[in-house]
């Protein structure tokens, strides 16, 4: 590993800022402090004072205030804390290390203002306009990613798309073949072509209906449920206040073809199972699959979490930068995935 890659995994660079920002500091005030000691305490303050200035603005305020346009909050906590900051630095510099037990900022106020106060304003909106400035560059690379890949998947499905008109009259075709006393197979014929237009027709906008969505995943868990005999138990708990919210189309559908891809086959003694458990709470949709794994079986050589998992890993990165948390874990002869989104209402 390059020492470059060693400094951004663990952060180095910041230590290194500052380092050569307290040394900066050190050598450009050297000739005012007849102390050293004294200018080295002083020096210290003033810099670890002026990094918790920014990085409460740049990883506090910015995210939680500034990015969710509550400018007139981030004005009110902002413009007072770096004013109180500044003075409570001052107030340590000058009673603590210069022993000056009578200090008040208001004393001489305009030269305070002029050396102290306005400076420290404009070094920590510096340090803040850099953050902006980065969050911007991110933002902008994350959209160019997005558009590449999605362009990128219009053209696979432009590849692979069969005349949709000629293909359900094929389906519709099959359908009426088949015996009337032959339910199942006209119950998932049906379904098969309920999910097929949904990929074809509803899935062309950026966001579907969450309610849509989780009917195409219905489908496809009642299609599963019929390729199943009875070692095996498919469980799919949906709660009722799931709706009211878009979602990205197919998002969730990898999460559970993967379960059932690697779902055990057990043939006796234990049951081979499926759990799908999809809820909403606090603006929070919570979507959850677990399925049990045989690893003494030689059926399959892929991973678990096979190449599906790591596609849909980069899609949620890109779609919902910071509104998601994915948790894969294997435990006890279980694979579980949990998935939660923040969501707004459409």
């Amino acid at each position: 590993m390059s020492f470059a890659r060693f400094a951004r995994k663990y952060k180095l660079y910041h230590i290194l800022f500052w380092s050569a920002l307290y040394a900066g500091w050190y050598f450009l005030r050297e000739a005012d402090f007849a102390n050293k000691a004294m200018l080295q305490k002083t020096t210290a303050i003033k810099v670890l004072e002026l990094a918790l200035m920014v990085y409460i603005t740049n990883l506090v305020l910015i995210p939680k205030l500034l990015h969710r346009k509550r400018y007139l909050l981030f004005t009110l906590v902002y413009v007072p804390m770096i004013f109180l900051s500044c003075w409570f630095k001052l107030t340590i510099i000058f009673e603590y290390v210069m022993n000056i037990r009578d200090f008040s900022i208001w004393d001489n106020f305009k030269l305070r203002l002029y050396d102290n106060i306005i400076p420290h304003y404009l070094l920590v909106s510096t340090g803040a306009a850099l953050k902006l400035l980065l969050d911007y560059g991110r933002a902008q690379k994350r959209l160019a990613e997005i558009t590449k890949e999605r362009a990128e998947a219009e053209l696979q499905f432009l590849k692979s798309q069969i005349n949709p008109h000629f293909l359900f009259n094929s389906l519709n075709s099959v359908y009426f073949l088949i015996d009337k006393s032959n339910r199942e197979a006209r119950e998932a014929l049906h379904k098969f072509s309920e999910m097929l237009r949904y990929q074809l027709y509803e899935c062309g906008g950026e966001r579907i209906g969450i309610d849509k969505e989780l009917m195409y995943l219905q489908d496809y868990v009642d299609l599963q449920r019929l390729r199943k005999d009875d070692h095996y138990k498919v469980n799919y708990n949906c709660g009722t206040n799931v709706n009211g919210f878009t979602i990205e189309p197919l998002l969730l559908i990898p999460f559970v073809e993967n379960s059932f891809k690697h779902l055990s086959h057990f043939s006796s003694g234990k049951i081979n199972q499926v759990n799908i458990d999809v809820s909403r709470s606090n603006g929070q949709f919570l979507f959850s699959v677990a399925n049990t794994v045989d690893y003494t079986s030689k059926g399959s050589t892929e991973p678990v979490g096979g190449i599906g998992l790591k596609n849909v890993k980069r899609r949620l990165e890109l779609l919902y930068p910071g509104k998601h948390k994915l948790d894969i874990s294997e435990d006890q002869g279980w694979f579980t995935v949990n998935l939660s989104l923040q969501v707004d209402k459409s």
